[in-house]
């Protein structure tokens, strides 16, 4: 009798709390019609949640000067070739204009190096290599190319590079 008493509670208290998780307060559930809809950016850099700050305009960091890498690509080539590298390792040299810590257990990282139009003129990164680059580092970063990449929320990516080595050859000023 105590076991089926028991087992009758338990089970009386799993049924309230899982018809209590698909309750909405009014208060706190959006209607679907205000909620604003997630659109991917056509280029690399998506458009950033409030608490991700936006890349710095090329204009706050000098590009000059950039000698592309041995035997790799501009930023504006990956673009235009990313369907001829996907699954490749490809070298790019250019400069830190973001970076973004810890997300999804690895450093995002955003650079350019003055070639390309607005849409591919930012090569977004992802790298676990320490240290972390700073905004405005020239970096040698030897990557994975992964094309046309959505995570969600707006971060769509046409092409990046992946699991990348990234090493500081000039630190910021």
């Amino acid at each position: 009798m105590l076991k089926a008493t028991i087992a009758g509670v338990l089970a009386l208290s799993a049924v309230l709390s899982v018809s209590a998780c698909n309750r909405k307060s009014p208060d706190t559930a959006a209607p679907a019609a205000t909620a604003a809809p997630a659109t991917p950016m056509a280029g690399a850099q998506p458009t950033a949640p409030a608490n991700h700050p936006p890349a710095k305009a090329s204009a706050e960091v000098n590009l000059s000067g950039i000698a592309k890498a041995d035997g790799g690509k501009t930023v504006a080539e990956l673009f235009a070739d990313k369907d001829k590298v996907v699954g490749q390792k490809v070298a790019v040299r250019g400069k830190v204009v973001k970076t973004n810590s810890g997300i999804m257990g690895k450093d995002w990282v955003h650079v350019r190096d003055g070639s390309g139009e607005e849409g591919s003129n930012d090569l977004t990164v992802t790298t676990v290599s320490t240290p972390a680059p700073k905004v405005g580092d020239t970096v040698l970063v030897n990557g994975t190319v992964a094309v046309n990449k959505d995570f969600g929320m707006g971060y769509s990516y046409p092409v990046m590079l992946e699991d990348a080595d990234v090493k500081v050859e000039a630190a910021a000023q």
